[in-house]
């Protein structure tokens, strides 16, 4: 972790001079684009297997008429299908997992008082007041001085963005629904398609609790992801 801390630190610095006391907080939104721009490839990928999911469901529809109720014998011959055809069915959930292991670092990062024996100087950073180690609830339990409306920016954003995705994943769900049941494609998946629109607005949860410097990573994120699909699944 001091190794992650040293990047932080660093970008901080070059920051410094155009961002001023909100450098660690603008490094941190800098680096999750960086992780960002890494993963995209693999978000790439994940938007052409959808674009062949979509395109295996004429044959999925055939499939559903040859087995008619027999749900069973169904999900083994869809599973089939996609295995021959090399389509999985679960390949979006990729990008999302390996963007993991970079929030939980910053949440461990600024959530620790000391880093290698040392003070944790990170926490000493702050955005326009807002301590970068602060949790919103804690902040928004005393008021809303300058820290609180930094969150309350947040939660706007977060919100708008939270809606812009609900909207669109209804829609693309409905579609799919609509289309051929993509729901029954796989064991489980039409529970998971239910629930998913809503899964957006967890983001407002996560922002309240983690240390701001983490909320920021799950802002940058979240808003990246919102245009990233818009523009890949246009």
């Amino acid at each position: 972790m001091s190794v992650f801390a040293a990047l932080v630190e660093q970008l901080a610095d070059l920051l410094q001079p155009f961002f001023q006391a909100s450098a660690a907080a603008a490094a941190i939104v800098l680096f999750t684009a960086l992780v960002r721009l890494l993963v995209h490839p693999l978000s790439r990928a994940a938007a052409r297997g959808q674009r062949a999911r979509a395109a295996l469901q004429p044959r999925i529809a055939e499939l559903r008429k040859k087995h008619g109720k027999d749900q069973g014998a169904l999900q083994k011959a869809v599973l089939e299908l996609h295995a021959q055809e090399k389509v999985s069915p679960l390949s979006g959930c990729l990008p999302g997992l390996l963007q993991l292991p970079a929030f939980f670092l910053l949440y461990h990062l600024f959530s620790s008082s000391t880093i290698g024996g040392h003070d944790n100087s990170l926490l000493n950073h702050s955005l326009l007041g807002a301590p970068l180690g602060g949790r919103g609830v804690d902040v928004l339990g005393n008021g809303f001085g300058g820290a609180g409306l930094v969150y309350l920016g947040l939660f706007v954003l977060v919100a708008a963005v939270a809606t812009f995705t609900f909207l669109r994943t209804r829609r693309t769900t409905a579609g799919a629904v609509v289309s051929g049941g993509e729901g029954e494609q796989v064991p489980g998946l039409g529970a998971v398609t239910k629930v998913t629109p809503y899964l957006s607005y967890f983001t407002l949860f996560t922002v309240a609790v983690v240390p701001l410097a983490a909320a920021l990573y799950v802002v940058t994120s979240t808003t990246w992801s919102a245009v990233e699909r818009a523009v890949l699944y246009r």
